[in-house]
Order: structure tokens, then sequence, then C-alpha cells
């Protein structure tokens, strides 16, 4: 009897060259499956539900496995977590799910957050968590070039050339743009996500926060469908997968 597990994860991006496994480069896949292995005393395969960028953080991450050898399941997270040191990643919770559960095929739907600080000064304690912009931002301009990517549309404009999508048309749910002082969120909803499709949106609503793009520009390099007129791609610094949607309910922190 085997035991199929969901897991909710965390973890600093920073010292990882992304989710997915790489020989020879270290990924959050590959540090949870040597957890995970220790544990079982076998090889074993995660499966996450978002492939996150090298850099890119994530505080709500859903993954899933299969344990040859079953545990009672409130020890299965300390468990990872004491196999996972000294690697950031933690593993909040785990749960018993059904065979039919999949962390990526699963999903109904996730949420990015990107976290921009607006200011002259260079980042100490916040170094490789934010994208320090060191100009002043127009948040209500922001959100005014944001509302026109909101629906279905072909996003090939915020598409990376290494994207894997059958597809560039893609429905956006939300993206909201917040100023906390000089602490800037852009927060993002949809079912699926292009590749680094976050990152090219706040790196276009930065171009207009910072007075260079009009609000209406934005709805221009959208309809153009072509990669070369998007603004400059965020780095990976301030992007976060926040939470993943099921039926039945969200996982997250």
């Amino acid at each position: 009897m085997t035991q199929r597990l969901r897991l909710l994860v965390e973890y600093d991006g920073r010292p990882f060259s992304g989710w997915q496994r790489q020989e020879g480069q270290p990924t959050v896949q590959a540090s949870l499956e040597r957890a995970a292995e220790a544990l079982d005393g076998q090889p074993v395969t995660v499966h996450g539900a978002g492939r996150t960028d090298a850099g890119v953080h994530a505080t709500g991450q859903v993954a899933h496995l299969i344990l040859q050898k079953p545990r009672p399941i409130r020890k299965i997270a300390d468990a990872l977590n004491h196999h996972l040191r000294p690697d950031p990643v933690c593993v909040l919770e785990a749960e018993e799910v059904d065979e039919d559960f999949h962390a990526r095929f699963s999903a109904t739907g996730r949420a990015y957050r990107y976290i921009i600080m607006s200011r002259r000064a260079h980042l100490t304690f916040e170094r490789g968590l934010l994208w320090r912009v060191p100009v002043p931002l127009d948040v209500h301009a922001m959100q005014a070039a944001a509302d026109h990517l909101i629906g279905e549309h072909d996003f090939s404009t915020f598409r990376d050339a290494a994207c894997q999508a059958k597809s560039p048309v893609k429905t956006l749910d939300t993206l909201n743009v917040t100023g906390f002082g000089n602490r800037i969120e852009v927060t993002a909803t949809a079912r699926s996500f292009l590749h680094r499709q976050v990152r090219s949106f706040v790196g276009s609503l930065v171009e207009v926060g910072r007075g260079m793009q009009e609000p209406g520009w934005m709805k221009d390099i959208l309809d153009a469908r072509d990669r070369t007129v998007c603004g400059p791609v965020a780095p990976a610094d301030g992007l976060y997968l926040e939470k993943v949607e099921y039926a039945g309910g969200a996982a997250q922190a």
C-alpha cells in the first residue's frame, strides 16, 4: 500500500536554478526529492504545481509525491523538513490525497505576487527578495495600464521565447497594483500563466509607472502580439508563487 501526499511548500529561490530538476544544478524539485528519498529509503519523484524560474520564490507552492512506506501524516512534514536542511525549503503542510490528485494538472488557478521597492537607496535586508526601482512610480497609472490586460487575450507580447505552452491565449482573472508607501505589490491570478508572463507584465507596468509610457501603451503592445515590443522583463527577485487553487479550496499558508 502506498501513500499519496499533497505538500504545501515555501522556498527562497535565490540559491536555486528554478523548480525543475536539472543535471548538475541545485533546484527545488531535486532538494525535495533528496529529502523524500531519505525518508522513504528509495527514489521518489516530486511533482510541482508551477515550474518557477531561477531566483523566483514561493510561499504557497504545491507538490505531490507517493511514498512506498506509509507513515503517520502528522510526522511527515517534520521528517521532510529535517532532511531538507540546510536548503531554504520548508514543507508547511502535508496531507493525504486521492490517487487522481496531481499538483499541476488538478490545479484550477494560481496566484503570483510581485514586490517592488521604489527608493533610491540600495537594499540591505531584502536584497534578492524584491526589485528595487530607484525612481518614484505612479501606482494609479500602473493600475490603469494593468486593466487593459484583464480577460482572455493572445498574450504573445508577454510570452518568453522559450515558453512551451501550446497556445499564447490565456485568461487573466485579476491584475492589481497596490502601493504601501514606497512598497508596491502587483498581484496576478489566472488558471495558468505563460513562461515569464508575470515578470513581463511587471516590467512593462514599471515603464508606465516611471512615466516612460502612457497607460494606453499597454493595450497597444498587447494588441501587437509581438514579443519585441514588450518592456524590459522584471528580475526574478520580486516574484512569489503565492497560492494554488484546487476544486474545493486553495492550498496556501
